[in-house]
């Protein structure tokens, strides 16, 4: 008996998300990137397979020290006021100049705005989203890595 595999053409709910988040970080596969949420170790896989060699989740990311340029957040399922937490402490994970792309389920308005002021809380401006039919993704950097215009 001779067994045949053949990769599937449906994507998993990971490979469909993961696109979008890399798109709105604009990461090279040489960047450091942290994964966080209950499917960091999946996506970390599914970034590994993709050639982004330098992921890793946080189950296995070391100590924090600032040394990861991205960070992608799979909080789909979870709270916006859980999320706030993690935020406190993932962080600490990364450079001035890191982006950071949150994945959540669909939310209505109030709950966007709870998660824009999330990021905020925690030195976060959102720079860009998108939506999509099963969630939306949210990018931001670090307010102090915004540049400052020097008066004339």
């Amino acid at each position: 008996m001779v067994t045949i595999m053949t990769q599937s053409r449906f994507a998993s709910a990971d490979e469909r998300i993961i696109e979008p988040m890399l798109a709105l970080a604009r990461c090279s596969k040489r960047e450091r990137i942290i994964v966080a949420g209950s499917k960091g170790i999946e996506l970390m896989f599914v970034l590994n397979r993709r050639g982004y060699l330098r992921a890793s989740a946080t189950a296995n990311c070391g100590r924090a020290a600032g040394q990861y340029d991205v960070a992608l957040v799979d909080w789909r399922q979870r709270s916006i006021k859980a999320l706030d937490a993690t935020l406190g402490w993932l962080a600490d994970y990364l450079s001035p100049a890191a982006v950071l792309v949150v994945w959540v389920d669909p939310l209505k308005p109030t709950g966007k705005q709870n998660l824009h002021s999330a990021l905020e809380r925690h030195g976060f401006r959102v720079e860009a989203g998108t939506v999509h039919e099963y969630g939306l993704a949210i990018s931001a950097r670090r307010l102090e890595a915004t540049p400052i215009s020097k008066a004339a």
